[in-house]
């Protein structure tokens, strides 16, 4: 090659490189921008935060509606009637049975449970419950006719399974965190 040609071929060598170059940047750019966001935003980073409920004030016998991820929780503070009813009911009056010591909170080791801690949305359609004061019966779902004891399981209607329970734990015996595992993760 004569002097001339080589010296287009060192300058078409650089374009190639550092236009490559200026492209790959270009794509990290990009596919930067895309990957973050596919990603939550900060309102919904927040919305999946853990809740802490003051229970302190909650009344035997007495129901709150707590938020977490925008959807409504029930917290219902039992009577020992109403513990005592849930823990003696036979397991052929539900219809989705699970054992009232595993859906019963307890805000310290060895204290008896006496609260329910239950998604408040029915779980044939998604209304919400009202509660009851008949000792086992807790809620009835007004769309359908669901009805559900105080812990949460379904006792009859078209609601094929019991009001789910969320993470949770005690922080302390005045303070229920939902969002948290048992073991306060």
């Amino acid at each position: 090659m004569s002097a001339p040609h080589a010296e287009d071929a060192t300058r078409r060598d650089f374009l190639y490189i550092a236009t490559g170059a200026a492209g790959a940047v270009a794509a990290v750019g990009v596919g930067t921008v895309l990957v973050s966001q596919m990603g939550p935003n900060a309102a919904e980073r927040a919305a999946g935060a853990p809740v802490e409920i003051d229970i302190s004030a909650i009344e035997e016998g007495q129901v709150i509606v707590a938020v977490w991820r925008g959807k409504p929780y029930f917290i219902r503070h039992l009577t020992d009637e109403e513990v005592a009813a849930a823990q003696s009911a036979e397991e052929s009056g539900f219809s989705d049975f699970e054992a009232a010591d595993v859906r019963l909170g307890a805000p310290a080791d060895g204290k008896e449970g006496k609260w329910t801690i239950v998604a408040a949305n029915c779980t044939h359609l998604g209304c919400i419950p009202t509660k009851v004061d008949t000792g086992f019966e807790g809620w009835f779902c007004p769309c359908h006719g669901s009805k559900f004891d105080v812990t949460g399981r379904v006792i009859k209607g078209p609601a094929p399974t019991n009001l789910p329970l969320p993470p949770y734990n005690f922080a302390s015996d005045t303070t229920l965190v939902i969002g948290a595992d048992k073991a306060g993760a």
